[in-house]
């Protein structure tokens, strides 16, 4: 037995329970005792320990006081800030007058506050070069000084620029309704851009019985406090409602717009062309260029001649030097008075004060240093090539580039005819580049296939015997057209005339896509006359769209090699604006300077004339490159018409302006985001496009042009960042049917139609409507039906989907030219989506 035993295994020790008492630890207050800090230790000292006295800690009073300094001093730079705004130190407090009635005059505001008794002298007339309603104010009662400008609301492109740029507003009110459907269309696009500081003026209320006063203005009031909550209405019907009005601009808090404050911009107030002679290289007198000298205040930043300057709506442009002419609006005028008002009678300001100081070069730019113009990468074909051609492969290139080509052409072709011949290969691979085709082929797809199905509802065997029952009643429907003829006069008849019916059919066809991608989102049908494999080959499945990996590298368009990228984005952007900020280089914020713009089209100087304000911004680096910019968008509540992916916008992305095909996507935190088809009304959306860089923050506004010239509102928001590695997954889901449904497993039919599509997407997981995720297991027969298994039965009303998906990009249409938008008006009639018919 003992020697069993030794032979033996050793004997398994006691196991403890699941009914093993546990008592519970000591509570030593989550911290280490002084004797475990030493044992670890072993006798080390922390090389980062510091007393108190190297630390540097504060009582509590002193503490106190250093945060009463750091109030104090920012109070102080704020109070520096405001008092500099119009001052001998600062700019002229820039105000423009806007009205949002009809029925208002803007003009009776401007004359009651040049009045005399207002309490300022006009030392200008006409000083805002384009603007005929504009003058300069100078108030030695608070020593400031004003430039006013009456700005019109018909012109809208104007009226944003201008609200960009201007110091305060000044919104004229009717005294009854306070604004109308346009004023209101008005208010949205300046709040959706940037509203700056602004003041409330209405007329006419002192016209009014006295007691009937105070019920105007408090309707008034109400009306106006569901967009202006804490603004003070001011009537304006005196000299000393003007002196009121002129102080409360003067004071009051102005609000700082990110995209301004951070860069360097000023409104012409005098401007001269001279085109360029044929010596100069640049081809001035056929093109129309020249150089562009406009004046005006420095505001914002300091500007630096080696920056590029945008000027809104015609484009980006290098300046060559900086002049410094004489004050037009100096705040001290004891002596120059009597001489003021014949030198701002004129638009040209530079001639009257060359006599008293001449004008001085500030800087010059250093063509070396100086900002380049380059707004696309330069692409290189063979960049992505592995191997590099010998001199042998060059020289034998070079020969068959001079030899004669031949092709293969109809007999009796001249050789003039056969070089506009272009192969087939050609063709293919042409298709291939353009990636618009590519984007495009599931809605052209689906456009022919409605087609042939009209095509064959219209051609059923029923409708050949009404042949027989035309020439029966005949005569009866000419006498019924005869008679309709007759009735249709008047109104009716002219409401026809306006209705523009390809514009009616093309909207409705738009609302009836939109509400099929609300009712069945996503869903394609396959064709039968294409394989499956053949129609969807750039289309891949993924296991999960959250976690499945792709590649943002991946197979990317020519286009993405014309474009800039930055290695990270918000690290560039920190540094720009931080360098921005710091600037002390340059025309001061405050100084009348010259800027003299070269290479400029005439078509700039026509602008001018034809009455619109002419304003420039200074870029930061890298703005003027072209990239993908994602704008983060919120539909408007004022268009209801369904806006699709792809679809030309006019944009106004900060200070540009320009025209694009975007594409629309999620909002979401991952790394890939599902593309919309069409603009959602009740979620925030995503828009890409190509256009230059911008850093935020920035106001977006995008705007749909009507066939008439009419530009809407269509979506509001803000610059979310520029990173052309965004991944956005255009998704198609196939939809197919059970046709027998067993426990676990289903025959599915009218997804595919042929055996090789089947095995081509066999991979692909599965998904149902009602919940249930499988996969294809074999292919039944030849006609397209399969055997699928899934993770549960399956109901008899549920639908088996396929979800397919391939990276999208958006078009390259940047326009920099927009045309001029139509005043506008509102739409009398709107389709909803919920009463269409789908039928």
């Amino acid at each position: 037995m003992v020697k069993m035993a030794a032979l033996g295994e050793k004997q398994q020790g006691h196991r403890p329970g699941i009914y093993k008492q546990k008592n519970k630890g000591h509570k030593h207050g989550k911290h280490r005792t002084k004797g475990e800090i030493e044992r670890e230790n072993k006798g080390r000292v922390s090389v980062t320990a510091l007393t108190k006295k190297q630390r540097k800690e504060q009582k509590k009073m002193d503490r106190r006081h250093k945060a009463n300094q750091l109030r104090r001093n920012k109070k102080d730079m704020v109070l520096t800030e405001k008092r500099r705004l119009g001052s001998r130190d600062g700019p002229p407090h820039l105000v423009a007058v806007v009205s949002l009635h009809a029925g208002v005059d803007a003009g009776a505001v401007t004359k009651l506050l040049r009045g005399e008794g207002a309490g300022g002298i006009v030392h200008q007339e006409r000083c805002i070069s384009g603007i005929s309603d504009s003058f300069g104010l100078i108030l030695p009662r608070f020593k400031q000084r004003f430039t006013f400008l009456s700005q019109s609301t018909a012109d809208m492109h104007s009226l944003l620029d201008v609200a960009k740029i201007a110091d305060s507003l000044v919104f004229v009110l009717d005294s009854t309704e306070g604004w109308d459907t346009y004023g209101d269309y008005c208010l949205s696009c300046l709040f959706a851009q940037g509203l700056p500081s602004h003041a409330l003026v209405c007329q006419g209320v002192s016209d009014l019985p006295v007691k009937k006063r105070v019920e105007s203005r408090r309707a008034l009031s109400k009306i106006t406090e569901i967009r202006f909550p804490d603004s003070r209405l001011f009537p304006l019907d005196s000299e000393q409602d003007a002196t009121l009005l002129l102080r409360h601009l003067g004071t009051q808090r102005q609000r700082k717009l990110g995209f301004r404050s951070r860069r360097s911009h000023l409104v012409a107030q005098h401007v001269t062309f001279t085109p360029n002679s044929p010596a100069e290289g640049t081809g001035g007198g056929p093109t129309g260029l020249g150089t562009l000298c406009v004046s005006g205040y420095v505001r914002g930043r300091p500007l630096r001649v080696d920056r590029l300057v945008h000027i809104s709506g015609h484009g980006d442009f290098q300046l060559s030097q900086i002049d410094a002419p004489s004050d037009p609006l100096p705040l001290n005028i004891t002596t120059a008075r009597p001489a003021k008002p014949g030198k701002g009678g004129d638009v040209d300001m530079m001639d009257g004060g060359e006599d008293e100081a001449p004008v001085r070069v500030l800087m010059k730019a250093d063509p070396s240093s100086r900002e380049s113009l380059q707004a696309e990468a330069e692409v290189d074909p063979m960049d992505g090539e592995q191997t590099w051609p010998t001199e042998s492969e060059l020289l034998e290139a070079e020969e068959a580039r001079k030899n004669k080509r031949v092709m293969k052409v109809p007999k009796g072709t001249s050789d003039y005819q056969a070089m506009w011949i272009v192969d087939e290969d050609e063709e293919e691979n042409g298709d291939m580049d353009e990636e618009s085709s590519d984007d495009d082929d599931d809605d052209m797809l689906d456009e022919a296939m409605d087609g042939e199905d009209e095509e064959n509802n219209s051609q059923e065997p029923g409708s050949g015997c009404a042949s027989e029952d035309e020439e029966e009643y005949e005569e009866e429907e000419e006498e019924e057209e005869e008679v309709c003829s007759t009735e249709r006069t008047g109104a009716d008849q002219r409401y026809d005339e306006h209705m523009d019916e390809a514009a009616e059919e093309e909207g409705l066809k738009r609302y009836r896509e939109a509400r099929a991608n609300e009712m069945f989102p996503d869903e394609v049908d396959t064709p039968l006359d294409v394989a499956a494999r053949v129609r969807f080959q750039r289309y891949r499945g993924l296991k999960s769209f959250r976690s499945s990996p792709w590649d943002p590298m991946e197979n990317l368009p020519l286009n993405y090699s014309r474009i800039f990228q930055f290695q990270n984005f918000e690290r560039t952007r920190h540094r720009i604006l931080a360098e921005a900020a710091a600037e002390e280089e340059g025309a001061m914020v405050g100084w009348y300077v010259t800027l003299h713009i070269i290479d400029v089209p005439f078509s700039v100087m026509e602008s001018v004339q034809s009455g619109r304000p002419l304003m420039l911004v200074s870029l930061l680096p890298h703005e003027q490159k072209m990239s993908v910019m994602h704008l983060l968008v919120r539909r408007h509540p004022s268009n209801t018409e369904p806006i699709k992916s792809k679809e030309e916008l006019v944009f106004h992305c900060g200070f540009r302006r320009f025209r694009a095909s975007p594409i629309f996507s999620q909002h979401t935190s991952a790394d890939k985001h599902k593309m919309e088809r069409f603009l959602r009304p009740d979620a925030p959306t995503v828009v890409s496009v190509y256009a230059p860089i911008t850093f935020s923050p920035a106001g977006v506004l995008l705007f749909k042009q009507r066939n008439d010239g009419i530009q809407d509102l269509v979506a509001t928001g803000s610059l979310l960042s520029c990173d052309p590695q965004r991944v956005v997954l255009k998704r198609i889901v196939l939809s197919g049917h059970p046709f027998k449904i067993n426990r676990r497993s289903a025959v599915v039919r009218y997804m595919f139609f042929n055996r090789d599509d089947i095995m081509w997407f066999k991979p692909v997981e599965l998904r149902t409507k009602w919940g249930r995720r499988g996969h294809i297991k074999e292919a039944l027969g030849t006609h397209g039906h399969m055997k699928c298994v899934f993770d549960n039965q399956l109901r008899s009303q549920d639908t088996v989907l396929m979800n397919l998906y391939k990276r999208v990009y958006p078009r390259w249409t940047y326009d920099p030219y927009v045309p001029l938008p139509l005043p506008w008006v509102k739409r009398e009639g709107t389709v909803e989506m919920d009463d269409l018919d789908m039928e």
